[in-house]
């Protein structure tokens, strides 16, 4: 649901309110001449057959991608600079003495030393967490399984299924306790089952990744490789009453509200009295997103030999920590996950990896120092100014549908209107005092990081629901939309290059920026997001009528992504990624009419040859410059619901008229698309 982006940022500090919602037209000749690259463009691709090439085509053909990245491109330069920003926090932070126990300089200074602390890591390998190997190898019974699942959640280490506290879905001002499918190495049910040569590889090399953990950790290489025979089928089982990525996506059928006794009629292997209590819950009603999965889970505690279980939890612990584990584990770790499953060739360097994972841990604090240095207060008026102009356009969007009733018409305006806006960073940080950071024990510091993080989770069950928590942290080049809250989000770092330009012309900030946020309105308005009302409750709004309407254009969306060709035959998953489609098409259509408005399109003046028009969408293209590896085109096929770059910028292009105008696009053109299949929703 969110809009997908790596975090990303560049140094210092850019932005100054410009005057009224962007029509100044006395933009920086120099900004505006930096912010299109044109020399990347390839001339020689037909801008209205492939614009992707044209856009981008001479830096994709000049430009590798570096051994330590899964692609490379804007966004990828953009996480390296805000990662070196980040260092220079922790740098400073981290060499000073006396500092006060709880502070935040001192925690993320201390858990950025102990992350660097590679001597201290490498002498450690496997004993940080040999107290909780030899715990899982002393069960006596299967009886113990679930308490032992439970311990390692309250731990910060939860595997078998995910748990969560959030809103009721279909009623937002009450915190649940949310159990979803989980449990499973592989990152989906498909890889599991697919029986074609690549998921065959990936398998086997899942098994290979599983024995070398075991072997590693004591086990003979034979029994290692028997244990890991045995989790893969454990798994693989699970995966069977697992949902898909597409069937995950259908609110509806994945909400269920069960009383404790319920789910014990369900799941008679599983004590959910005990685990309620166990968990510290408090609670009598659970949220369960697929009931299947947990009665699967009920059977298997009966049917699989605690051997098997016990390999399971330990292989599980053991990978959950790999990453910050001896080299030996960690290279384990990287070789499966980054270099199979996605095409990394080497390992990043420590301090972005340790830089990333304090922000991932400790994020509001080191949120609160990235803000003071690198964003100013003018930045949050700029955007806020920004947001309401494109809201204010799509209202009108809205009011001139023609396929829409007044009657729904009304209750999507009304939730347009209800929209929470969030810019910049949160109101309040959260504060981590309570958590003992040693600058000489990373392991110890994730472990008690992990039991606050749950602590702090569980403690909002019974108490209203606090709207003003973000889901991000303020240096995330990053923006989204939560349902729950019916809120829009873009945290500080979105307001960097090549989102957004200081100085630069109308068409390059509306281009970018302008439909970064008009994209996260639309999620709202999405094929999930538009099921829920505007106080974030999982309600219909629409009449049968308007949203037969909707269903159909949705599905014209499903058709258009189907159909395009990724790698040799295979396909991008148009259900899988239809509301990031919804999003993209419709936001880029309103933040051009947003641009519409402004001086600098009425006026018509070329800039380095392109008209304002052709700045936009050029703007719009270079934002997606990016190359992957062919193993990660392939992951995110089968698991993100996101289109891969070309197409999100060649899938909304073909569906809009003014790009047509802009760029001559006739019916002979890869490009155009027949008006009776061009889609036009928001």
């Amino acid at each position: 649901m969110n809009y997908l982006f790596k975090t990303i940022l560049v140094s210092g500090l850019i932005l100054a309110v410009i005057s009224g919602c962007g029509n100044d037209q006395n933009y920086d000749k120099e900004a505006a001449n930096s912010a299109i690259d044109l020399s990347g463009r390839d001339t020689t691709a037909n801008a209205a057959s492939n614009f992707f090439e044209y856009a981008n085509g001479t830096w994709l053909k000049e430009t590798d991608i570096p051994p330590s990245k899964t692609g490379w491109g804007s966004f990828y330069v953009v996480r390296d600079n805000a990662l070196a920003n980040m260092r220079t926090i922790l740098d400073s932070v981290s060499a000073l003495n006396n500092m006060e126990q709880g502070s935040i300089e001192q925690q993320i200074g201390d858990l950025y030393a102990s992350g660097m602390d590679s001597a201290a890591t490498e002498k450690a390998g496997i004993t940080p967490l040999k107290n909780e190997l030899d715990r899982i190898a002393s069960l006596k019974s299967i009886d113990a399984v679930i308490p032992q699942v439970v311990r390692q959640y309250k731990n910060g280490e939860g595997t078998l299924f995910s748990f969560y506290v959030a809103p009721d879905d279909k009623s937002s001002m009450v915190q649940r306790a949310h159990f979803n499918q989980g449990g499973l190495g592989l990152p989906s049910r498909g890889y599991y089952f697919r029986n074609d040569e690549k998921s065959k590889q990936i398998r086997s090399a899942y098994k290979d990744y599983i024995t070398n953990i075991l072997t590693l950790s004591g086990s003979s290489k034979n029994t290692a490789s028997s244990q890991a025979q045995s989790i893969i089928e454990l798994e693989t089982k699970l995966a069977e009453k697992s949902k898909t990525p597409v069937e995950l996506r259908n609110p509806q059928a994945n909400y269920h509200l069960l009383s404790v006794s319920k789910m014990n009629d369900k799941t008679q292997n599983i004590d959910w009295s005990k685990v309620v209590e166990q968990m510290e819950l408090g609670v009598d009603t659970l949220q369960v997103g697929q009931p299947e999965f947990y009665k699967r889970v009920s059977s298997l505690i009966e049917s699989t030999p605690l051997g098997t279980w016990k390999s399971y939890l330990q292989f599980h612990l053991i990978s959950s920590h790999a990453n910050w584990l001896s080299s030996p584990y960690a290279d384990a770790y990287f070789d499966f996950y980054n270099k199979t499953l996605n095409g990394q060739k080497q390992q990043q360097a420590r301090w972005k990896r340790v830089s990333g994972l304090v922000d991932n841990t400790l994020g509001d604090a080191l949120g609160e120092l990235y803000v003071g240095r690198y964003f100013p207060p003018e930045a949050k008026d700029y955007m806020r100014g920004l947001v309401d102009n494109l809201q204010s356009t799509y209202r009108k969007r809205i009011k001139n549908l023609e396929w829409m009733t007044d009657s729904t018409k009304t209750q999507a305006l009304e939730k347009l209107d209800a929209f929470a806006k969030k810019i910049g960073y949160p109101n309040s940080w959260e504060d981590y005092s309570s958590i003992t950071i040693d600058s000489t024990a990373l392991v110890s510091n994730l472990e008690q990081i992990g039991q606050w993080q749950y602590q702090d989770m569980i403690d909002k069950l019974g108490k209203p629901v606090d709207r003003s928590e973000w889901g991000m942290t303020a240096p995330t080049v990053n923006a989204y939309y939560n349902p729950s809250f019916n809120e829009i989000v873009f945290p500080a770092g979105i307001l960097q290059p090549p989102f957004y330009y200081q100085g630069a012309d109308d068409a390059v900030n509306y281009g970018a920026i302008g439909a970064v946020i008009g994209h996260e309105m639309t999620h709202g308005f999405d094929d999930q997001g538009s099921q829920y009302d505007k106080v974030g409750n999982l309600k219909s709004w629409w009449s049968e009528q308007d949203r037969k309407q909707f269903e159909k254009r949705t599905q014209q969306v499903v058709d258009q992504y189907n159909a395009y060709t990724v790698l040799d035959t295979v396909h991008v998953n148009g259900e899988l990624t239809l509301g990031e489609n919804i999003a993209d098409i419709g936001g880029l259509a309103i933040a051009f009419d947003a641009f519409e408005n402004t001086d600098q399109f009425k006026n018509g003046e070329k800039i380095n040859g392109l008209t304002p028009t052709q700045r936009f969408f050029m703007a719009f293209a270079q934002v997606w410059r990016i190359k992957n590896t062919d193993e990660r085109l392939r992951f995110r096929i089968n698991n993100d619901p996101h289109s891969p770059e070309r197409y999100r910028v060649e899938g909304p292009l073909s569906n809009m008229p003014a790009f047509y105008e802009a760029f001559n696009v006739s019916p002979s053109d890869s490009m155009h698309r027949a008006d009776s299949v061009r889609v036009a929703i928001w």
